[in-house]
């Protein structure tokens, strides 16, 4: 039988962390490939110093001014590798960071995104998740900032909120360590298709628009094979942004993928 103080001990950040192997920041053999996205200021950067410690690296994302870090980690007898992407409050690229963190996650085929958000401003942060999810399947929340939530008296119904976004949603106070190993069990099932993602996706009301969107879907499918998310891009060029339809008029959207493909197994430093 476990007692009550073994069952603290399980539980306590200490135990935890002896789950989590800190690899270097040589990771051209890895078995997943996961993004760190977020909002400013919701304590991203320190989620990835807890799965990453110091052994990370840090420098330019290729042809741009936006600072980029990587490093690795072992959990469950697997390699990840974690790529922290700009802070952005959204995708849809008006500024470099926003197309960098658009990019990556719509061409860079990770096979987990994981959202870390600020609990103690949740609907703020949930702009940039909804649009996480329409770009990828495969994602996990990471509810942050749990401890100030509470200081705050903000109570958050994490099983609730992730029977509505179709995801994991997980409680944690990276500062603490508090959190973490759930955080690390959901990412592994996520990667290996244990856990199977339905998150949700915008849904108009208005049915000219959804055709509309069916339609560019297959158009965008006959006249770009490679084409990933084509919805997504479907969607955006109903908005009329411009950056994806001169990307389309220019072949550099396609282009990206194999790109951005390539780019995560060559890091080019900036030293």
């Amino acid at each position: 039988m476990t007692t009550q103080t073994e069952s603290n001990c399980v539980n306590c950040p200490v135990h935890n962390a002896a789950h989590l192997k800190k690899l270097g920041v040589n990771m051209s053999d890895y078995d997943y490939l996961v993004a760190l996205a977020g909002n400013p200021n919701t304590g991203k950067s320190t989620v990835f110093n807890s799965l990453t410690g110091l052994k990370q690296h840090t420098g330019n994302w290729p042809g741009k001014t936006v600072t980029r870090a990587e490093g690795g980690f072992e959990y469950d007898n697997s390699k990840f590798k974690i790529i922290d992407l700009p802070g952005t409050y959204s995708l849809l690229s008006t500024s470099k960071d926003e197309e960098v963190a658009r990019n990556f996650i719509l061409f860079g085929q990770p096979d987990v995104t994981v959202i870390v958000v600020d609990a103690t401003r949740l609907e703020r942060n949930l702009n940039l998740t909804l649009q996480v999810l329409e770009i990828t399947d495969n994602a996990v929340l990471c509810l942050n900032l749990m401890d100030e939530a509470e200081r705050n008296n903000v109570e958050v119904d994490a099983r609730t909120l992730s029977k509505m976004l179709g995801i994991p949603v997980v409680p944690t106070s990276a500062r603490t360590k508090e959190g973490i190993d759930n955080l690390l069990r959901s990412i592994k099932e996520v990667a290996t298709g244990e856990y199977v993602c339905k998150p949700r996706k915008v849904k108009k009301m208005n049915r000219k628009y959804q055709r509309a969107v069916d339609t560019l879907v297959e158009d965008l499918n006959k006249n770009f094979t490679n084409l990933k998310n084509p919805r997504w891009i479907a969607m955006r060029l109903l908005e009329g942004d411009q950056s994806i339809i001169n990307a389309l008029e220019d072949g550099s959207l396609t282009a990206e993928t194999e790109k951005t493909i390539s780019e995560n197994n060559k890091f080019v430093e900036n030293r």
